[in-house]
């Protein structure tokens, strides 16, 4: 398997309410060196994390106790700019399996598809809700469930469907990537070509 496989999801949540996150704050390019996907997120959003003697900035909201889980909950336009798939690499790292914001930018989007992290596209009305809810408690937990496609905050029960490709969601629930999947139908293949003629 490419990643660990993507069912249901019960979490609490990491609120960043800033709109147009774009890929270069996500995992500033200097890091882009490597071509495995381990380490990244050692750098998320590493001029937001730390100062320029690498020491922790207090007041950004990784580097805050009181939040935690495997959601991250960003604002409207998330993931724009560059099409580097580090970013969606360094998401993963880090811990985060969803990612949940009311527009993504579609390159990001795909690229956290083809990793393992669900990009979650609701409402600007239920993305209210969601900040709300983790600014009441951050300990509020969240249920992301793909077979279904629904979120729900469950201190309250609210609940919202979201939508994915068929293929990418039967790649996730079975934790495929691209190549997974082929390999996965390679008898398929095998018998197809054989009816060919040559």
């Amino acid at each position: 398997m490419a990643y660990d496989k993507f069912n249901i999801l019960k979490t609490s949540a990491v609120p960043l309410p800033i709109e147009n996150v774009d890929t270069d704050q996500i995992i500033p390019a200097r890091f882009l060196k490597a071509t495995e996907r381990k380490g990244f997120g050692d750098n998320l959003f590493r001029d937001w994390r730390y100062n320029s003697d690498d020491s922790p900035k207090q007041d950004f909201i990784l580097n805050n106790p009181i939040y935690s889980g495997k959601i991250l909950v960003g604002g409207k336009n998330f993931g724009s700019g560059s099409s580097r798939e580090h970013a969606a690499w360094a998401i993963y790292d880090y811990g985060f399996r969803c990612v949940v914001s009311s527009f993504f930018a579609d390159i990001f989007r795909n690229n956290c598809l083809n990793i393992g992290v669900l990009p979650v596209q609701v409402s600007p009305e239920f993305l209210d809700r969601i900040f709300q809810s983790i600014e009441a408690d951050p300990n509020t937990l969240f249920e992301v469930n793909l077979p279904d496609q629904s979120i729900t905050i469950l201190s309250t029960g609210e609940q919202e469907l979201f939508d994915i490709n068929d293929y990418k969601k039967e790649n996730l629930l079975n934790g495929f990537d691209d190549i997974d999947y082929l390999l996965n139908i390679k008898e398929d293949i095998r018998e197809f070509a054989k009816s060919r003629p040559l």
